[in-house]
């Protein structure tokens, strides 16, 4: 089980320069990936992001890509070869009008705005692409192992509440069975304090008590507990993502308890229930952190 939340940092150097990844990620019940990287390397915003997807399913996953060119590598240098010809039909052109044969020199090329452009960043998208995936996959790597870790913390205080959830459903299964006694003390008394002196064993009563114990009969909603708890364990043991699954086993318990409580119709299973709810949603707040 991992968490949602993680950060990480890679660096890789080439020819060209370092480039420096960092990936910072928080709770959110889809996926969103948000990419920042020089406008030059737009072009590799669907790599990074397939990337990212590839390894982390869940939560908001922001993505810093930055490229510090070194010193030393050269900065690429373009030519508008349409200005050259323009500049040399120039030359042409005054040599005919002249009769003097002008030709230009290097300065003249030099010296023409426009003609030879260096760029200011110089950044090709294929030519750092390599870097930039290895400084990616550094950080992808941190990130999932500061999950991984945040994943083992939840699983133990997890585990320890759905313990206690258990407990408290045991709790329940032991006062359940004295219902029907309770109910049948109770009828006694309402009849013999409106003077109706009625045997124990006279056929209403007894059906009263029958159909009183089927209405409070708890046993199917016990056993759905039993499989929702098992479960819940297995979500957590595995290594697939359990954010979404552990979250619909939260609202099916949370179910249960309620039926429970509709159904007994008693002041101590009614506290266990409460308890039970209170508990329940503590472990929902941590599931949000599940991926």
């Amino acid at each position: 089980m991992h968490s949602m939340t993680g950060f990480g940092r890679g660096s890789a150097t080439a020819d060209e320069g370092t480039a420096t990844v960092e990936i910072a990620c928080v709770n959110r019940k889809q996926a969103e990936v948000v990419i920042q990287l020089p406008r030059e390397l737009n072009e590799l915003e669907a790599r990074i992001r397939r990337a990212v997807l590839n390894t982390i399913s869940r939560g908001r996953i922001q993505v810093s890509v930055q490229f510090d060119r070194s010193s030393g590598a050269p900065a690429p240098v373009s030519v508008d070869l349409r200005m050259v010809d323009a500049l040399e039909a120039a030359f042409e052109t005054i040599s005919r009008h002249t009769g003097r044969n002008v030709c230009p020199e290097a300065g003249d090329f030099l010296r023409t705005s426009g003609i030879i452009r260096i760029e200011e960043s110089g950044l090709a998208a294929e030519t750092v692409w390599n870097a930039i995936e290895r400084a990616l996959e550094v950080a992808i790597e941190q990130v999932l192992e500061m999950r991984s870790a945040e994943g083992s913390d939840l699983a133990k205080d997890l585990s320890t509440r759905l313990t206690a959830l258990e407990k408290t459903a045991a709790a329940i299964v032991e006062q359940a069975p004295t219902r029907p006694e309770r109910y049948r003390e109770i009828l006694t008394k309402r009849l013999r304090d409106a003077g109706l002196e009625l045997e124990l064993q006279d056929e209403r009563v007894i059906r009263e008590i029958a159909v009183f114990a089927d209405r409070c009969d708890i046993s199917e909603e016990i056993t759905r507990l039993d499989s929702h708890f098992r479960k819940f364990r297995e979500y957590m043991a595995g290594d697939e993502p359990a954010g979404r699954p552990l979250d619909f086993l939260c609202q099916e318990i949370h179910r249960e308890f309620n039926t429970i409580g509709s159904k007994a119709s008693d002041a101590a299973i009614a506290q266990h229930v409460v308890e039970a709810k209170t508990e329940l949603e503590k472990i929902r707040e941590q599931v949000q952190n599940v991926e």
